[in-house]
């Protein structure tokens, strides 16, 4: 049984700023723009896979993070996420996710604790804490509805 908090709900806001370039807006008033890869002149906007993967490690980085640096601070820290685009049967998609962790850590004491979670801190947060892998594991059903403007 899932259960709502007062304060469960997020969202953004995805408006077009012109042909193929959009803007996604938080309800704190953060913003990010992104594209599609066909953009005139080559555009480096990332697009909304490239954000789809951002989003999967960067949530499973702030989980690591935040286990392994109480201890020491870390001396590299990176998280690469791959994956192959797709269309079949079922339509486009992503497969083969895979998320790649790059951490190494000073030498001392700290750092020998940080090293020594950092295994159950990376399965934790695939396992039980990452909000977005966590969704996209357990197959979260998605609707799409139009709103009379």
């Amino acid at each position: 049984m899932s259960e709502k908090s007062e304060r469960s709900e997020r969202s953004v806001v995805v408006e077009r700023t012109s042909s193929g370039h959009f803007v996604a807006t938080n309800a704190r008033g953060g913003s990010i723009s992104f594209g599609t890869a066909s953009g005139a002149g080559g555009d480096t906007e990332f697009t909304p896979v490239e954000l789809f993967l951002a989003a999967i490690g960067g949530c499973t980085a702030v989980d690591v993070d935040i286990a392994t640096s109480r201890h020491t601070e870390p001396t590299e820290f990176s998280v690469a996420v791959t994956g192959d685009k797709i269309s079949d049967e079922l339509g486009n998609r992503m497969v083969d996710l895979a998320v790649t962790f790059t951490v190494a850590f000073p030498d001392g004491e700290g750092a020998d604790r940080a090293r020594a979670i950092l295994p159950r801190a990376v399965r934790t947060s695939h396992d039980r804490l990452c909000t977005v892998s966590r969704t996209v594991e357990t197959g979260t059903p998605v609707t799409a509805t139009i709103k009379d403007v």
